[in-house]
């Protein structure tokens, strides 16, 4: 049980910033491209209470968590966007939809200069290298699953923006039932073939982008 809660403790700040900023991103992003309902309603702020669902981003995960599920499941309030108000709907829903998983990967790439930062020192603090590893894996899984390309998460956006649009209209009908399909993929196994090498692609990426501070370090 210890050990459950330390996990917990270690995991809890990383998860915060991860949701919160990506979904600020989300609503910068739409700001940008026209749309001001997000930031009128307040969702353009790094206040992770903006964010926060009772159920979705505490109750649902925190239960996983403790009975010891395989996998976590979570969400925060989604963003509102009005689409029609973005100057070009179309094009502009893939950027408005690709905003937050690139803010998970700007965050991962922070707390990874953040591991090799402390690993310079002589005796780094085990919790807060804990943390900091915790903060690159969550980046990572959010952004890979977010970019699963199934509406409504932000992969299926992006797809249906890229898609002509008889397409685009049907796929973009999906999202009623997305939810159902990746839950089943989820417990099936399947969406690990999906997490897996977007995980590896992105860490890797990220590891070339910091290598002159890590040869700096070494």
């Amino acid at each position: 049980m210890n050990n459950m809660i330390q996990t917990f403790a270690v995991y809890a700040l990383p998860i915060l910033f991860a949701i919160t900023l990506h979904e600020a991103a989300h609503a910068y992003a739409a700001r940008h491209f026209g749309d001001n309902t997000a930031f009128m309603l307040g969702r353009m702020s790094l206040n992770p209470i903006k964010h926060i669902d009772p159920v979705g981003t505490l109750l649902i995960p925190i239960v996983l968590f403790f009975v010891g599920s395989p996998f976590l499941f979570g969400y925060a309030k989604p963003v509102p966007v009005e689409f029609r108000n973005l100057r070009n709907p179309k094009r502009d829903m893939a950027w408005v939809a690709l905003a937050g998983p690139a803010a998970n990967l700007v965050m991962a790439l922070m707390w990874m200069i953040g591991v090799i930062l402390m690993s310079g020192f002589q005796e780094p603090d085990d919790f807060f290298m804990r943390m900091a590893q915790a903060g690159i894996l969550t980046n990572l899984v959010i952004f890979a699953f977010n970019l699963f390309p199934v509406p409504p998460l932000d992969g299926g956006r992006i797809m249906t923006s890229l898609l002509p649009a008889r397409y685009a209209y049907k796929y973009g009908q999906l999202e009623n039932y997305g939810f159902f399909i990746v839950m089943g993929l989820a417990m099936l196994g399947f969406l690990k073939y999906w997490m897996a090498p977007v995980m590896m692609a992105a860490n890797t990426a990220l590891m070339a982008l910091i290598s002159p501070l890590t040869y700096l370090l070494s």
